[in-house]
């Protein structure tokens, strides 16, 4: 620092300062140092810095260049897009879903207007009461409502499908932040007893169970589109381009009568009650055009209302669920034994003491029967006599039958849950497992796999293709037995519905009726329960000319009786009866008024 130094003797050599600059302080002396003349500043400054300098510059100006073209020129798509998403909207015309009729024209479910509310909680404003009442009116507390709030700044659904008067009276609530959208929800007027057949949708309308899903192209149409410009309260400013509109979807009419379903799932409900069942369900089929009358099953639901379902009460069990079908084989291997020549009606087979052994395993009857016809085989629904008249059958030959009337196939039915059931391939059956096919163990089937292959016997020999949309034109199918055995075998039916059968429980009043009783255990492991059974009846009407064909299945009666002739067969009767009459059909034997059949005439079933 000696040139400091120099600079302040200079300035005490020179002439007196004032007294005032004399006792001036140092620091403020220092302030007074002419800075160009410091040697720091005189020395030359390098220059690749200052052109270094001069580049960083440039090169940012380029970077700043280049990031305006990319912006306005290069991606100028993606920042519009970005741009417009702050403003613009599409927003969604929903189509409205197709109805679902039954045959007749009656609603079974339909779409009516239901407003959606959804929030935008950073420009939601409300007093305390107005916040009660909102979320009074939404069914929730508003302990809930505030918890909904804090879930997305930008976006909350408050309440989906709401009543339209409900809607209403939150509008008029004025509160900010709360918007309304235009959606449909699903009415079920019939309930509980179509629920299995019709099924149901979700929030979205997307179908989730019966025709709802197995329809759901048809009933959905296509969703239109608006495009908009709204403002930052959601108010649509304007339109943007040309809207898209909705295409509803088609209606779906059934063959489904809804006074014939409502009727069997009724009687139905009664008698799952009156034998304190599990379960039951019920098949009504139009034999001249395949067209399912009923589809009724107990345990139901109401699809407008879910909540807390269980997967008993959702199942369509006369499609998802299969058993052995027990004795309502035997006419099958009956008109087999008669189609092939083996027998006849009047063919006389001795059932001995009501027994017989098949390698080594012992199959019963319920009681020593004696010498039977083969008419009478059915009507007592003998088991040895059944198992003779098998054992005069190839494996492969009863195996082709039994594929031909439907069973282990699916049946051809647009509908979500049907099952195939069991039949193993002809090769694998042993000789016990032979025996116990023809009285119908060993294979298993649906309640509406049975009642299709009844048809056999309705139509003169025919299996008739089923369908749930309604038909009028008469249908035809592959023939199985000759019109000579079908009508042949429907009079042993109408012996096993009669005095003297399994089922007189089955008569009606003004129509002749046939059928066949089912009676078998419930598998249980490995094995079979001691005291669960399923318990039902399949069968015809009127007889000479057939018009429909009813299957009942009651699954695990405990009030005492489990023989299918006391506990379905009642049910098949009402049913006929109520069917027939709401068809127009004209009674065929002159009604009686006394009661047609007592419990005590029928006949004890071998199973």
């Amino acid at each position: 620092m000696n040139w400091l130094a120099r600079l302040l003797s200079r300035r005490g050599k020179g002439a007196a300062p004032a007294r005032r600059k004399a006792r001036m302080p140092a620091a403020h002396a220092l302030h007074e140092v002419r800075y160009a003349t410091s040697p720091l500043l005189a020395s030359k400054t390098p220059p690749w810095r200052s052109k270094f300098l001069v580049a960083c510059i440039g090169l940012s100006f380029c970077v700043l260049l280049g990031r305006a073209v990319y912006v306005q020129i290069i991606g100028t798509d993606f920042y519009q897009r970005q741009g417009e998403s702050r403003y613009a909207r599409t927003i969604e015309l929903p189509a409205n879903r197709g109805r679902i009729l039954d045959r007749n024209g009656l609603i079974l479910a339909s779409s009516v207007p239901a407003p959606s509310i959804w929030v935008i909680p950073k420009d939601f404003e409300a007093d305390h009461t107005q916040r009660r009442e909102l979320a009074r009116l939404l069914g929730m507390t508003t302990a809930d409502l505030d918890k909904r709030l804090t879930d997305n700044p930008n976006f909350v659904w408050l309440r989906r499908q709401i009543d339209e008067d409900v809607a209403e009276r939150i509008k008029a609530l004025g509160l900010k932040g709360v918007h309304q959208v235009k959606e449909y929800k699903r009415r079920y007027p019939e309930g509980e007893a179509v629920a299995h057949v019709v099924g149901f949708t979700d929030v979205e309308d997307r179908g989730q169970e019966g025709v709802e899903l197995a329809f759901q192209r048809e009933l959905a149409g296509r969703n239109g589109q608006r495009r908009v410009i709204r403002d930052r309260l959601g108010r649509i400013v304007e339109d943007i381009g040309e809207s898209v509109a909705p295409v509803d979807g088609q209606d779906i009419q059934l063959s489904i009568d809804s006074k014939i379903q409502f009727f069997a799932y009724q009687r139905l409900r009664e008698a799952v009650a009156q034998h304190k069942a599990q379960a039951g369900s019920v098949v009504v089929l139009d034999v001249r055009t395949g067209e399912v009358l009923a589809l009724a099953n107990y345990p139901s639901y109401n699809p407008a209302k879910r909540q807390n379902l269980s997967g008993a009460q959702l199942r369509n069990r006369a499609l998802t669920d299969t058993f052995e079908p027990g004795s309502t084989m035997k006419p099958f291997v009956a008109a087999l034994s008669m189609e092939t020549g083996r027998v006849t009606a009047n063919t006389t087979i001795d059932t001995g003491a009501g027994w017989i052994t098949v390698t080594g395993s012992t199959i019963r009857d319920t009681r020593a029967y004696g010498r039977l016809s083969v008419a009478e085989v059915i009507q007592k629904s003998s088991n040895v006599g059944t198992v003779k008249l098998a054992q005069q059958i190839p494996s492969q030959e009863m195996w082709e039958m039994f594929t031909e009337i439907g069973l282990g196939q699916k049946p051809h039915l647009p509908f979500p849950g049907v099952v195939s059931g069991r039949l193993r391939p002809p090769k694998t059956w042993r000789p016990i497992e032979h025996a116990t096919m023809s009285y119908g163990y060993g294979l298993s089937a649906s309640l509406f796999q049975l009642a299709q292959s009844y048809t056999v016997f309705a139509r003169d020999g025919e299996l008739i293709p089923v369908t749930l949309l309604k038909s009028d034109e008469q249908a035809h199918g592959p023939r199985v037995f000759s019109v000579r055995v079908a009508q042949t075998t429907r009079r042993m039916l109408q012996m096993a519905a009669s005095a003297g059968g399994t089922a007189p429980l089955a008569q009606t009043v003004g129509y002749s009726v046939g059928g066949k009783t089912g009676t078998a255990r419930k598998q249980e492991g490995k094995g079979y329960a001691d005291k669960k059974y399923r318990s039902w009846f399949v069968g015809v009407a009127p007889i000479e000319q057939p018009r429909i064909v009813v299957a009942v299945m009651i699954d695990e009666p405990t009030a005492g009786h489990f023989y299918g002739g006391i506990v379905a067969a009642p049910v098949f009767a009402e049913v006929v009866q109520q069917s027939l009459r709401m068809m127009g059909v004209q009674p065929d034997i002159a009604v009686q008024p006394q009661i047609v059949a007592r419990q005590g005439e029928a006949v004890e079933e071998s199973f």
